[in-house]
């Protein structure tokens, strides 16, 4: 205990918090991904012992779950009061996926690990006010956050790439090089929007997309109440 104490006052002199430990995570796999990230290397570059962190951040799940609510706190547009949900929702969709394509490396822990922090459910208990407010069942705007949330993290992973295996010249499954090898007989609309680029601009299919469902959404003003679901 002496020595687990000795150590808490060092990473208090040196002036540690919660959100630093987790900004300096967050630096830490923006510049090596998360493969680069460990308690070891992580205490290195704030200049304490690993053990020090645990203060802070009690285990290694912990450091990742709180990484995801950095990521996802730094999306959260400022409130504006009497705006309509539609362009709040709107908001916080483009501000999301400009954070996610900015932390890469945090994109694979966004699409397996729930929201789960106080203060990850903190931003997602704004957004159900936002709705319920505007006249949407608990139920179904609980259904709105989750639907636009997963749109807009799957979205950002497909722009960087996650999960998908290139082929030998740097080609992904999908992408307009593989596309416009197609056979233009069998595929001759495809072959044509690799060749020309046509819908290949991730920033308007995703405003297009992210607009189509908040559009849709207000089908579920007033209407009866769906399932809880996942929190992200």
């Amino acid at each position: 205990m002496a020595d687990r104490a000795g150590k808490r006052s060092r990473g208090e002199r040196a002036g540690l918090s919660r959100e630093l430990v987790l900004d300096s995570a967050l630096q830490l796999v923006d510049r090596e991904g998360l493969r680069g990230l460990s308690m070891r290397r992580l205490g290195g570059a704030l200049g304490v012992e690993a053990m020090t962190l645990y203060h802070y951040v009690p285990s290694k799940e912990a450091l990742l779950d709180g990484l995801v609510e950095r990521v996802f706190a730094e999306a959260l547009p400022p409130s504006v009061k009497g705006a309509p949900w539609q362009e709040q929702l709107l908001g916080y969709a483009a501000s999301l996926r400009e954070t996610l394509l900015r932390h890469p490396g945090v994109l694979p822990l966004a699409v397996t690990r729930p929201m789960a922090t106080p203060a990850g459910l903190d931003a997602v208990e704004r957004g159900l006010g936002a709705l319920t407010g505007a006249g949407f069942p608990l139920g179904r705007a609980l259904d709105a956050l989750n639907a636009l949330s997963l749109f807009v993290v799957g979205h950002a992973a497909a722009e960087v790439g996650v999960g998908s295996d290139a082929d030998p010249e740097g080609r992904t499954p999908g992408s307009a090089g593989s596309l416009a090898r197609l056979d233009a007989a069998r595929y001759p609309l495809l072959t044509e929007a690799a060749r020309t680029g046509t819908g290949a601009d991730d920033a308007e299919r995703f405003r297009f997309a992210a607009k189509a469902l908040v559009t849709g959404f207000a089908a579920g003003v007033g209407a009866e109440s769906g399932g809880a679901g996942r929190l992200r």
